[in-house]
């Protein structure tokens, strides 16, 4: 079992370091990837120096960004961040600075979207791209996918992968990666969920091959292995290496199940991953338009399954929504690491608010000097309705 009882500065777990390879976290809240479909041409704007920046202020131990695309054409959609140049690479460089500044390690997640890509923003309607993105300059691209099976009736038909341009995909993951290190990401992240490429490997529903690549779980878990051990050997190895999983797809019947998810992780151990990152569904549509009740902490069981039987850190994300309920997951040895998205729109401050409530900081102590002389100052003489 993983072993989370590290030497603690403070009572809550929520607020006691976790060393991970050479990169000490500096209490157990992370930023989970959130797309913005804000980059322009795969660029880094002045939104992501705003977004991410918040969050570092906000006192999260690690930050990540969003899915990056390991090429053009594994973009979800003309909005999102990529990382398949130098010229990305370097966009990336001064909000990883800032970063670094508040004391936070910079992570980013690398993905190739596969059959779902080529859609919509979410705002402008979210599924494949059709005649209204036209007028934005906005056209279809080609999909590609393990087998020629769409995502769901009237998504693109995606081309099915040969072996050899399976090979160039691993390899621009591994390009991903050494440009990640080269930009100054502290954390890895492979995006192996949420019906993607990698994912849609691994799942029944998606993958009809009867190559080397598909059939049994075995053959199904190759691909996607094959690229967690090439993005190893990239990688620093002083470096984490994460790797989100849709630990179920979340289906009535068949599809990639938990128990699949116990054996992958196995597997990917085996291959240097430290984190799996546990979250689910996506097989078929939105992630979030899942058939399993969406209910505070309805991953978590997964974080903790696999974390037992698979003997590996786990970080739980999925409505992970106060102080106390990060605690008890800690506390309970169902993860390693909390990850908090949503959540953190809606507060950036989360992880500040939750030292306080929790009593890790109660004088502010923790905070930048810019906002914590003032906070504590006012705390004095403050009078707070029961």
């Amino acid at each position: 079992m993983p072993d989370s009882s590290l030497a603690a500065t403070v009572e809550a777990r929520l607020f006691q370091p976790l060393t991970v390879r050479g990169v000490t976290f500096k209490n157990r809240i992370v930023i989970a990837p959130m797309c913005q479909y804000s980059a322009e041409d795969g660029l880094a704007t002045d939104w992501h120096f705003a977004h991410h920046s918040g969050f570092a202020i906000g006192g999260a131990a690690c930050i990540f960004f969003e899915a990056a695309a390991v090429e053009p054409r594994g973009r979800i959609s003309y909005g999102d961040l990529g990382i398949w140049s130098d010229a990305h690479r370097d966009a990336l460089k001064p909000i990883i600075r800032f970063i670094k500044d508040q004391g936070a390690a910079p992570a980013i997640q690398i993905a190739h979207a596969g059959r779902k890509a080529s859609i919509q923003r979410p705002w402008d309607g979210n599924g494949p791209m059709d005649g209204s993105d036209a007028s934005r300059g906005e056209l279809p691209w080609e999909v590609v996918a393990p087998s020629s099976v769409p995502t769901a009736d009237g998504w693109l038909m995606p081309a099915e992968l040969t072996p050899a341009e399976m090979a160039e995909i691993k390899s621009r993951f591994v390009d991903a990666a050494r440009r990640s290190h080269e930009a100054g990401f502290e954390v890895l992240e492979v995006h192996g969920a949420h019906g993607y490429l990698l994912h849609s490997f691994l799942s029944p529903i998606s993958n009809f091959r009867t190559d080397d690549f598909g059939g049994d779980r075995v053959n199904r878990m190759r691909f996607p292995l094959e690229v967690a051990a090439a993005v190893r050997e990239a990688w620093p190895a002083d470096k984490p290496l994460f790797y989100r999983i849709s630990s179920t797809d979340s289906v009535e019947e068949g599809g990639w199940q938990l128990e699949d998810s116990v054996a992958f992780a196995h597997e990917l151990k085996a291959r240097g991953i430290d984190v799996v990152d546990c979250s689910s569904g996506g097989i078929g549509g939105s992630a979030t338009a899942l058939r399993i009740p969406r209910e505070p902490g309805f991953q978590v069981p997964f974080a903790e399954a696999i974390r037992r039987d698979a003997d590996i850190a786990t970080m739980a994300v999925g409505l992970i929504l106060t102080p106390k309920q990060a605690e008890a997951i800690l506390e309970a040895g169902q993860a390693d690491l909390i990850a908090i998205a949503r959540e953190a729109l809606y507060d950036p401050f989360w992880p500040r608010h939750a030292a306080y409530a929790l009593d890790a900081d109660p004088g502010f102590e923790d905070w930048p000097d810019q906002y914590g002389w003032w906070l504590a100052r006012r705390e004095k003489g403050l009078v707070r309705p029961d």
